[in-house]
């Protein structure tokens, strides 16, 4: 009888385990949705502030100068050469 006994209250134990368990799991899943849109949102703050500061230095960068010069140097011949054509 001791036995039937025992079994019956591991089985009720268990059940209650598992009944809070599955609350627990739902919480968890809504919880990690939450955690992981908070993600989300970080790394593309991160991956903004990045090509932010990738594009500030690339467009202050020597070689950006040199290039931009170099544009405006050969559009500046090129109008001088065709001045003549368009007066």
């Amino acid at each position: 009888m001791k036995l039937y006994l025992a079994v019956a209250v591991l089985m009720l134990a268990f059940v209650a385990y598992t009944d809070t368990e599955a609350q627990d799991a739902e919480q968890t899943v809504e919880q990690r949705f939450n955690r992981f849109g908070e993600q989300v949102a970080e790394v593309s703050k991160g991956l903004a502030e990045k090509a932010k500061t990738t594009f500030e230095e690339i467009s202050t960068s020597q070689f950006a100068e040199d290039t931009r010069n170099w544009f405006q140097t050969q559009f500046e011949s090129l109008k001088a050469k065709l001045s003549p054509l368009t007066s």
